[in-house]
């Protein structure tokens, strides 16, 4: 990749988990009564056949750690988790009331935070009474992300017995000084008890989350956390930019100095080397930031066409309706989004009061998901076509023409109703996603509102 493509193409731009992002939601015409009824009609239309996924966000951290953008909740007091559960298990109770019949769970994540900052017992009795009145679909996909510092072995039992085959551990990186910059402090010997004992216990994949572009990193101490990893051999690796958006994160994104950040050309060869690297020892690229070897479900899903992306990240199925619990969690029933309150104390007061925390959220209009489908196939299969009248927008002779410049680039391959994106235009998909946006298009932010895009 050339130094002067990254300098064009490196400017703010979304990371397209959802589509519209969440800045350019229409919350005027947003309502509860609304939200509940494009529930219920993805409910209706969905769970006997593909059933439904959750998401539980798990807010709290014993730590801070100064490159997450994460909604969380630092604090050492243990006792708060009994109160959260309690508010998260009311809130699903909420939702059940919106169905006909017993929901039938195919996908669940447990996010956050830090998942693991719970206890067994009481991740088991959460997850329990969630199990208690659903249905579980056939190869259920259930995952959760753990600190390696704080994961034991019971935790992972205790998970795998609910049904958990898949796992995600934050690594970021192995160097010290950036460790000690990031405030991560995790000797590689935790991370490899843990995913051992993730192998002995049966899980089928097991991923490393990775993080290219923070304080004081080069490619020399990366190339020894590559190594490092290399010896575990995780199913999966996520390498992901690491985003740095302090203005809207505040103090936590402002432990270090910016300067000590690598430069936007430095930045993009420590992913274009790991790339290399990770190719090397049998890891294969999967839609954007991600790696998984073969015999992954991951790699099973691009190659069946299957992939998705939603607000989780990437997913080897999916679900028409997603239900968020839990402090600033995330909904999507296709035709709207809701996002629940991002406070951990109103978020508990919204639901004591038996009402339902979203606070904000979108409904999603005939344009919408027309540019929604577009997106999705770009960030998941490189692709996308408008042969068919349906995949159609008036503004299409517009989007081609900002296609165009990036077809000269050879980021694309442009035909008539299609485009392909090249090997050349992989790290730039935010960009050519962008061509598609006409929501941001129509209303340029005004401040900075996203991470640069390479």
């Amino acid at each position: 990749m050339t130094e002067n493509l990254v300098r064009k193409y490196n400017i703010p731009g979304p990371r397209y988990t959802s589509y519209p992002t969440v800045p350019y939601w229409d919350e005027k015409h947003f309502s509860i009564d609304l939200w509940q009824q494009s529930v219920k009609r993805s409910f209706d239309e969905s769970n006997d056949t593909e059933g439904i996924s959750i998401y539980i966000h798990l807010p709290f951290c014993e730590s801070l750690c100064t490159f997450c953008a994460c909604h969380k909740r630092i604090t050492k007091q243990h006792q708060v988790e009994s109160s959260y559960i309690e508010a998260v298990i009311k809130e699903w109770e909420m939702y059940l009331l919106l169905f006909q019949k017993k929901p039938k769970i195919k996908e669940l994540h447990l996010g956050g935070g830090t998942p693991t900052f719970f206890s067994p017992e009481n991740l088991n009795l959460l997850l329990q009474h969630i199990f208690s009145k659903s249905l579980i679909a056939e190869n259920p996909e259930f995952s959760f992300e753990g600190h390696p510092n704080n994961t034991t072995y019971k935790h992972l039992e205790t998970l795998y017995k609910l049904g958990f085959r898949r796992v995600s551990f934050g690594v970021q990186d192995y160097d010290l000084k950036v460790q000690k910059t990031i405030n991560r402090l995790q000797p590689f010997e935790n991370v490899a008890r843990v995913t051992h004992w993730a192998r002995e216990l049966g899980y089928r994949s097991i991923s490393h989350d990775l993080v290219f572009g923070l304080p004081f990193q080069n490619w020399e101490t990366m190339k020894e956390t590559m190594h490092k990893t290399n010896l575990l051999h995780p199913d999966r690796i996520a390498f992901y930019s690491y985003a740095h958006v302090p203005w809207i994160k505040g103090v936590g994104q402002r432990g270090f100095d910016e300067n000590d950040l690598p430069l936007p050309e430095v930045k993009r060869s420590l992913y274009e080397n790991g790339k290399s690297f990770l190719e090397e020892i049998g890891y294969v690229e999967i839609g954007m930031d991600h790696f998984s070897l073969p015999t992954d479900d991951l790699f099973m899903s691009l190659k069946q066409k299957k992939l998705h992306r939603n607000f989780m990240g990437y997913s080897s199925s999916s679900t028409q309706l997603m239900i968020g619990l839990g402090m600033s969690a995330i909904s999507d029933s296709w035709y709207a989004f809701s996002q629940n309150d991002k406070s951990v104390e109103s978020y508990t007061q919204l639901v004591e009061n038996n009402q339902l925390p979203a606070v904000r959220g979108h409904l999603l209009n005939t344009e919408d998901l027309v540019i929604r489908r577009h997106i999705l196939n770009l960030m998941c299969q490189l692709y996308t076509s408008w042969e068919d009248k349906k995949m159609q927008l008036p503004e299409m002779t517009e989007i081609v023409q900002r296609l165009k410049e990036m077809e000269s680039d050879g980021l694309i391959h442009l035909e008539k109703n299609r485009i392909q994106v090249s090997e050349k235009g992989r790290p730039f998909v935010r960009n050519i996603a962008m061509a598609f946006d006409l929501r941001m298009i129509r209303h340029q932010p005004e401040t900075r509102v996203f991470s640069m895009t390479v």
